[in-house]
């Protein structure tokens, strides 16, 4: 009890202390992003080249598998995650989950957009010791998506139809 007394004093410290911890973490955030951004392009590259081996048939299997598994799963997550109602934190925990299990093609997706030397480098690892991978990634990423998007709607559709044919089996 008078922990908490202590913690919800009158004088402004309960604040302070909530910024000071804000700071903190914004800052240590901020410093994980640049270390990430100096660092995990060239290891993702280097972990994609070490699998494919400069084999275009090996880059095309894998990139559509990268992109496909690790697209719908994510979705997946995402899309159950949200439909019913839960707590935030039960959300919150859930979108983190779904952001981890797209690790893969988010790292791809900086390599391919990132203006830094780390993703730079790591695009031209991609292109010459694991070709047709870049491509392949978006194409069964993109298959994903509409896979997702096409059980999506047979599941609505299942529901609304079941709900039509309850209504004219029982009408009133």
């Amino acid at each position: 009890m008078q922990r908490a007394r202590a913690w919800l004093d009158g004088d402004g410290r309960m604040w302070l202390r909530r910024f000071v911890i804000g700071v903190l973490v914004a800052a240590l955030l901020i410093l994980l992003a640049f270390l990430g951004a100096a660092f995990l392009p060239r290891w993702w590259a280097h972990r994609i080249a070490h699998q494919v081996n400069g084999a275009m048939t090996t880059g095309i299997i894998l990139g559509l598998f990268y992109g496909f598994v690790f697209t719908i799963v994510p979705l997946f997550t995402a899309f159950r995650a949200f439909q019913k109602r839960r707590p935030w934190k039960v959300w919150a925990g859930l979108a983190v989950l779904s952001i981890v299990l797209a690790g893969p093609n988010l790292l791809t997706l900086g390599i391919v957009i990132g203006s830094g030397k780390a993703a730079h480098a790591g695009e031209r690892t991609l292109d010459v010791d694991a070709p047709g991978f870049r491509g392949a990634s978006l194409a069964g990423a993109i298959v994903a998506l509409l896979t997702i998007l096409a059980v999506e709607y047979l599941l609505v559709s299942r529901r609304w139809s079941k709900r039509k044919l309850h209504e004219a089996k029982h009408p009133g």
